[in-house]
């Protein structure tokens, strides 16, 4: 199954942002998931299933229990494909961060000439 393939279901983006978060058993995963979604316990652990197939999510055991964690090699693959794609908003962001910069460096001026005119006789 193709990453986007997988990336395109939002039960499994939402797991995928749970395991960002550490490691997860999977009943915790199955909890928050059946609450948020409204699926059944077998329906989670086969979007569980997927994610674990194609590598976005690894599993320990540790004693009964399945530890869930996020697998970094697929996500490493698709920062690689959306590599050639950036050039189209970097410059943009970059902009944004002149701009808040720009707009940060005036507040404290302003926030000085305030406290200056404050303390003239």
């Amino acid at each position: 199954m193709h990453a986007f393939d997988v990336l395109g279901d939002p039960v499994r983006r939402r797991i995928l942002e749970l395991l960002a978060d550490g490691e997860r058993t999977s009943g915790q995963v199955s909890a928050i998931i059946r609450e948020e979604f409204g699926i059944s316990q077998p329906a989670v652990s086969q979007h569980l299933r997927v994610l674990r197939d194609s590598g976005f999510a690894v599993v320990r055991a540790e004693g009964t229990r399945r530890l869930y964690a996020v697998g970094p090699d697929p996500l490493r693959e698709i920062d690689a494909w959306l590599d050639r794609f950036r050039r189209y908003w970097t410059p943009h962001l970059d902009a944004l961060a002149t701009e808040i910069a720009r707009g940060r460096r005036a507040r404290r001026r302003d926030d000085r000439d305030d406290s200056d005119a404050g303390s003239e006789p």
